[in-house]
């Protein structure tokens, strides 16, 4: 499994582009923008995408969602509970950060265990609500992409509409802190870090 990143829009949001290198088929996780930069990964790389996965449906994270879809035909999944989202300016804030955008509909809804093949590898879906209802978290191997669940160091905001403090913190402690201290973290912002050392120093879940 290879992995690409690539940070996209104003908000500085982690695209990953997550690939087998022998059998050249892909996922993109969270394309909130930056349309360009994509397409050309994947062209320099000669993958055939598979999926295009929203680990949540917030604005910087599904804004070249249909773009992307016309681009390479691959179908759109998200979370049961986020996937209105995809068709609403005002449910994915896009209508407050310059002009409303829908996203959707989505070709796929997923639920808590789904399993999401690419390639020779495969994403479980962990759904880690509380940044919004339909927050998941992936985890291939020992790499967990964690959205805007978990940060180095933090957490994601909760007062946004359908947020939940209480509910992030008790998904984040029973749902990731669980995993092994050697899983990497790749967040939807900012750098990556590990499962140990989150548990060792981020301050929210002490």
């Amino acid at each position: 499994m290879k992995i690409f990143a690539i940070e996209v829009g104003n908000l500085g949001t982690n695209c990953y582009i997550v690939y087998s290198e022998t059998l050249k088929r892909a996922t993109v996780i969270d394309p909130g923008g930056s349309l360009e930069r994509i397409i050309a990964k994947i062209h320099d790389e000669q993958l055939v995408v598979d999926s295009i996965i929203n680990t949540h449906g917030h604005a910087d994270h599904v804004l070249a969602n249909l773009a992307l879809k016309k681009a390479t035909g691959a179908p759109i999944l998200i979370h049961e509970d986020d996937a209105d989202m995809l068709e609403s300016a005002q449910l994915n804030l896009s209508a407050w950060i310059g002009g409303g955008v829908s996203c959707g509909p989505a070709d796929k809804v997923l639920k808590e265990g789904d399993k999401i093949t690419v390639g020779d590898f495969e994403l479980t879906v962990i759904h880690t609500p509380g940044h919004t209802p339909g927050g998941i978290s992936l985890l291939a191997g020992n790499v967990l992409f964690s959205g805007d669940t978990l940060f180095a160091e933090s957490i994601g905001r909760t007062d946004f509409p359908g947020g939940s403090h209480h509910s992030l913190i008790r998904n984040i402690q029973e749902k990731l802190m669980v995993l092994d201290d050697a899983v990497k973290v790749l967040p939807g912002h900012g750098p990556e870090t590990t499962i140990g050392w989150e548990r060792k120093h981020n301050p929210f879940i002490q």
